[in-house]
């Protein structure tokens, strides 16, 4: 596969239609190079060709809320640390971070020394200041669909942080991200605001890529055929359901 350039690479970020991105790449799950302004971190690109109406929307969409993303961010170092501490995230985890926007939890999962991160997000913008602003060579960034790309390595926790309703199929989802696990780990989904703030929150201009959050029962319903779900909090505050994976 060709390397982009920097260059090359802003030009891709104005293109809205995935396959056309996919056809210039030349191959069905591209995976390109891009060197940050360091030259120390790469950034991949792969994006599905499928023609998902719902994934270009939802790329679309965080493309253009991208540049002001971490200006509007409000972040709470207890919430966050509470919902690590269900995921598991400890001392040489390799965590797999789905939909991980610009990259708010990276400084968290080194805090706690992850071992390796794997930031995944659909949208390129968003992608590229996550790679920009983290340079640490334990962070890897991808620029792709997380329910298509190959398997990079086995993790211990994958999170789900603040992004889950923006995916269309949750069976679908938690069935690809059950092989990035290993055999004992953990699949934690959470937000930093409550279940009636997350409906009221969706409502607004982000309704067209937005599913009605699952209650915690029902999110522990879907989990259950592969994970044992251990942790279920929602509050006026925070939503976090976590499990680990079956043994069977």
């Amino acid at each position: 596969m060709a390397e982009l350039t920097k260059k090359d690479f802003k030009m891709l970020l104005d293109v809205q239609n995935l396959k056309a991105v996919d056809s210039w790449a030349g191959c069905h799950h591209p995976a390109q190079v891009l060197e940050d302004c360091k030259g120390n971190k790469t950034l991949d690109i792969s994006l599905d060709d499928q023609g998902d109406i719902w994934k270009q929307r939802v790329t679309a969409f965080f493309d253009r809320m991208a540049p002001e993303w971490d200006a509007r961010l409000v972040t709470n170092d207890a919430k966050i640390n509470l919902i690590l501490d269900s995921a598991g995230v400890k001392a040489h985890s390799v965590v797999l971070d789905v939909a991980c926007g610009t990259g708010v939890l990276f400084p968290f999962f080194l805090e706690r020394n992850a071992a390796h991160v794997i930031g995944v997000d659909i949208s390129p913008q968003m992608a590229l200041i996550a790679a920009q602003k983290h340079l640490d060579p334990r962070i890897e960034v991808i620029c792709g669909d997380i329910e298509t790309i190959p398997v990079r390595r086995l993790c211990d926790c994958c999170v789900i942080y603040n992004a889950f309703p923006h995916f269309e199929d949750p069976q679908r989802l938690i069935a690809r991200l059950l092989q990035w696990l290993k055999p004992e780990g953990r699949l934690t989904i959470a937000h930093s605001m409550s279940l009636e703030a997350l409906h009221k929150h969706h409502a607004g201009r982000a309704r067209h890529v937005s599913r009605e959050m699952l209650s915690p029962d029902e999110m522990a319903e879907i989990l259950a055929p592969w994970f044992t779900v251990d942790t279920k909090i929602s509050d006026h505050e925070k939503y976090i359901v976590s499990g680990a994976r079956n043994m069977r």
